[in-house]
C-alpha cells in the first residue's frame, strides 16, 4: 500500500521548470510523465536497506508525494525531494545578478534555474561519466542498462540506482557487454571499488568547504573525469563558477551570440563573467532558454 504526504515550496519554485531544466529528467531511476506533471523516482534507502519509489506531483503551494509502501521512512522521503528539486537552494543573489542584465531577467519571472540531480552525489557522477564523448543516445542506454541490470526493485517493481557495492560486484567485461559502457567499462568498476571502500567519498562533496578551484582538482581526481565533466558535477553540487563546455553548449553559443562561427572558449568565456561565480547556470540558462516555450 502507498503512503502519501505534502511538502511545503519556495515561492520562486517551478516544479515543471525544475524538472525540465536539464535532460536528468530522461535518466532512469527518473520518469516524467509530462501529460500527468507527475515525476516518479526510484532510490536505494539508507534506513531500510532497500529500494524505494516515489511520485511526485505539484499542488498549489506544495508537492504531493506518494510512496510505493506504508513502511518508507518520511523523513527520508522527504530529504531526497528536497534534494533532487533543490528546494532549500536559495538562488535570491543568482535572480539578482541575471536580473541587472538585459535579456535575463526572463529567469526570476518563470522561475527557472533549479536543476534537478540525482538523490547521491554517487549516482550524479556515474550519470554525468555516462555524458562524455557520446550522443544522448547512448547516455540514456547506458543509464537504463545500469538501473535494469543492477538497480534494486522497489514494492512497486521500480528499481532504483544501483549502489557502488552492486557495481564494484561486477567485472569489466560485464559493463561493455551488457552496459554497453564502452572505454568507461573500468572506470566504472576503479570508481565503485573506491566508494564501496571507503577511500573516496562523493557525498562529502556536497558540504566541502573547498574553494571551487580546489574541489575540482579532487572531481578530477576520477578517471573519466576532464574539465566538462567536474564542472557539470559542481553545478549539481550548487557551485556555478564553471560552464561545462561540451560540443553542445559551444554550437548553442556559436548559433546565438557568434552569428555561427566558431570561437574559442576564451571568448565565450568572457561573455558570461558579468554574472561572477553564477556564470555556469547564467549560460546554461541563456542556451535552453527556448525550451521554456513562451516566457513573456
Amino acid at each position: 500500500m502507498s503512503n502519501t504526504f505534502t511538502i511545503p515550496t519556495p515561492e520562486d519554485f517551478s516544479f515543471r521548470r525544475s524538472v525540465g531544466s536539464h535532460g536528468w529528467y530522461d535518466l532512469m531511476p527518473f520518469v516524467y510523465d509530462e501529460k500527468r506533471r507527475r515525476l516518479m523516482y526510484s532510490y536505494f534507502s539508507s534506513v531500510s536497506g532497500r529500494a524505494e519509489a516515489i511520485t511526485i506531483t505539484r499542488r498549489s503551494g506544495s508537492l504531493v508525494v506518494t510512496t510505493s509502501s506504508t513502511t518508507i521512512s518520511r523523513p527520508e522521503a522527504k530529504a531526497v525531494v528536497r534534494h533532487i528539486l533543490r528546494l532549500d537552494e536559495d538562488l535570491k543573489e543568482f535572480y539578482e545578478s541575471v536580473c541587472s542584465h538585459d535579456g535575463f531577467d526572463w529567469i526570476r519571472r518563470i522561475s527557472a534555474g533549479r536543476l534537478l540531480r540525482s538523490g547521491t552525489v554517487w549516482e550524479d557522477l556515474v550519470k554525468t561519466l555516462c555524458t562524455t564523448n557520446c550522443s544522448w543516445s547512448l547516455t540514456k542506454s547506458m543509464t537504463s542498462n545500469l538501473v535494469g541490470r543492477l538497480g534494486q526493485p522497489a514494492a512497486d517493481g521500480r528499481k532504483a540506482f544501483p549502489t557502488a557495492e552492486a557495481i564494484a560486484a561486477t567485472s569489466p567485461g560485464f559493463f561493455r557487454d551488457e552496459i554497453r559502457a564502452g572505454y568507461r567499462s573500468p572506470y566504472f568498476i576503479e570508481l565503485a571499488n573506491s566508494v564501496a571502500s571507503g577511500d573516496l567519498d562523493p557525498e562529502s562533496w556536497l558540504l566541502s568547504d573547498l574553494p571551487t578551484p580546489e574541489l575540482r582538482k579532487e572531481i578530477k581526481k576520477v578517471k573519466g573525469v576532464g574539465d566538462y565533466a567536474a564542472d557539470n558535477l559542481l553545478k549539481l553540487l550548487g557551485r556555478y563558477d564553471g560552464l561545462a563546455l561540451d560540443s553542445w553548449l559551444r554550437a548553442s553559443f556559436y548559433k546565438k551570440h557568434n552569428r555561427e562561427k566558431a570561437c574559442d572558449d576564451k571568448k565565450i568565456e568572457r561573455h558570461y563573467r558579468k554574472f561572477g561565480k553564477w556564470k555556469g547556470l547564467a549560460m546554461w540558462c541563456d542556451m535552453t532558454k527556448e525550451w521554456f516555450g513562451e516566457i513573456e
